[in-house]
């Protein structure tokens, strides 16, 4: 059965789809058939696809949010076991379709104030399709409090946030020039290890859900 992946954030720069495609590289790596669909017209994704030249298992595929049904649909028929969709920023329509065609909701966000504050109309695209997301700590700086200062505003929030944190790592920068995943680039690097932790983390709320 096909599982779908969201990656929710209405606020730009939270890392998306650094977040999508170096998960959809693990899931890949872990044996599955990957499908990423593309719904950002910046086409950030499909770029690091077509640069790629990928024929093994993992897709990258434009696609407007109001052709997602149909576009799911065909993955699911040629056999993709993940669908993970990566939103725009600022685009209401987008994160309430890709919401409401999530099995699971990944929100990726800074330990900053202003990711904290701007939250509230990403949770609020979410609420309207009657689901709950998972927050993910991204680009955390490798020392200073605001990881602790972060987790506590969210669980005040009543907002669960995922046990594995991704760091603030030059990897994932260069993987991306090389149209990598970090687990290919540096496979045994620390951004490939937490990308792993959380790829295996999410797979276990996928098989739940």
């Amino acid at each position: 059965m096909t599982k779908v992946l969201s990656i929710i954030s209405t606020k730009g720069g939270t890392g998306k789809t650094t977040l999508a495609l170096n998960l959809a590289v693990a899931f890949r790596e872990a044996k599955k058939t990957v499908v990423v669909l593309d719904l950002d017209p910046q086409a950030t994704a499909t770029a690091w696809s077509d640069q790629r030249g990928d024929a093994d298992e993992l897709s990258v595929l434009s696609c407007q949010h109001g052709r997602l049904p149909a576009v799911m649909q065909a993955a699911k028929e040629n056999g993709a076991d993940i669908v993970i969709i990566d939103t725009a920023p600022h685009s209401e329509a987008a994160a309430l379709a890709a919401a409401k065609a999530a099995d699971v909701i990944l929100m990726p966000l800074r330990p900053e104030i202003f990711d904290l504050r701007a939250m509230a109309n990403t949770l609020e695209m979410i609420a309207v399709a009657k689901k709950k997301p998972v927050a993910v700590l991204n680009a955390v700086p490798a020392r200073g409090p605001k990881v602790l200062e972060a987790k506590t505003a969210l669980e005040e929030m009543g907002l669960e946030t995922a046990p594995v944190t991704i760091g603030h790592r030059a990897a994932f920068g260069y993987a991306a020039i090389a149209s990598q995943g970090v687990t290919e680039y540096e496979a045994v690097g620390s951004a490939a290890t937490e990308v792993r932790a959380l790829q295996k983390w999410v797979t276990k709320r996928l098989v739940a859900a």
